[in-house]
């Protein structure tokens, strides 16, 4: 008998998830999710990604705009953009799963020239449609691999190249098509938004942001906040705040020790910032979080 896109994904992850609800793979960029109840509300600056749930509901939200989906959608965002979410719909009887795979830019770039494509404007860097068929069964392939360790370095990277393939032929083609263009603003930005994401704890001068994506200062800041919808200083002050709030959850670290570890120089600062973003001063906020943990 030949195992769903479903069976696939829940034998993996019941077998591979860690207490965080995550089955990470040998395969890069490949990652499993599984989570047994509602979650707490996650806080992230989310890396271009397809989403495809098989199990239970989510929901994402992007400022204002709010994002609801389930078993059989898939979700694609398109940009490097600050995001809140949550499980809505899961069980021990009935849990959540979906299959996340980071999108490949080089590897979009090579198909869409193969494919003619032309970038198109898109301007929402979130996108919920049905899974397609044809990705569906390309990650139900490319999990597969998983059951014969041996064949993941030989086949993986075809069915990988399989799945953006079908991503870009099918619902989700036009929002992800602006990723494979090389020369396009969004790729241009990606190049700062990785020194950022490296270096987030070290004053990073807009001049050398601006320099690395080639671009003027003006034309920078215009572009990045188009792309992720914030300035590059905010960029970089909420992924500051997101790995404190991680280390004071994770590693128990206390707030003026993730402070200074993640760049701030007054305690002070980083409490007021902290509760601008989290809704509450760090003591209130992880204490709550590690409850509902």
């Amino acid at each position: 008998m030949i195992e769903t896109l479903h069976e696939v994904v829940c034998r993996y992850a019941d077998a591979h998830a860690d207490v965080e609800g995550v089955a990470l793979t040998p395969i890069p960029g490949l990652t499993l999710v599984r989570a047994t109840r509602p979650s707490a509300l996650q806080y992230a600056i989310s890396k271009p990604l397809v989403a495809l749930v098989v199990q239970g509901q989510k929901r994402v939200a992007m400022g204002s705009d709010v994002f609801d989906f389930g078993t059989g959608d898939s979700l694609v965002i398109t940009a490097d953009v600050p995001t809140t979410s949550q499980v809505t719909a899961a069980s021990i009887g009935k849990p959540y799963y979906s299959l996340v795979l980071d999108l490949d830019p080089a590897l979009l770039t090579d198909l869409s020239v193969e494919m003619t494509l032309a970038p198109v404007a898109d301007a929402s860097p979130i996108r919920i449609e049905p899974t397609d068929a044809e990705v569906a069964d390309a990650a139900r392939r490319l999990l597969r691999l998983l059951d014969r360790p041996a064949s993941v370095p030989v086949l993986s990277a075809q069915l990988l190249r399989e799945m953006h393939y079908w991503l870009l032929a099918g619902r989700h083609g036009s929002a992800i098509r602006r990723l494979g263009w090389a020369d396009g603003n969004i790729q241009r930005v990606a190049k700062a938004v990785a020194l950022l994401r490296s270096d987030y704890d070290k004053p990073l001068p807009v001049e050398k942001l601006a320099g690395i994506a080639g671009m003027s200062v003006s034309s920078f800041h215009q572009h990045f906040r188009q792309v992720t919808s914030l300035s590059p200083l905010q960029f970089q002050k909420q992924l500051r705040l997101i790995e404190a709030r991680r280390r004071m959850v994770a590693d128990r670290a206390s707030a003026s020790t993730a402070a200074y570890d993640v760049g701030y120089e007054s305690v002070p600062q980083f409490t007021r910032e902290y509760r601008r973003m989290f809704g509450m001063p760090p003591v209130r906020d992880v204490s709550a979080a590690r409850a509902s943990a």
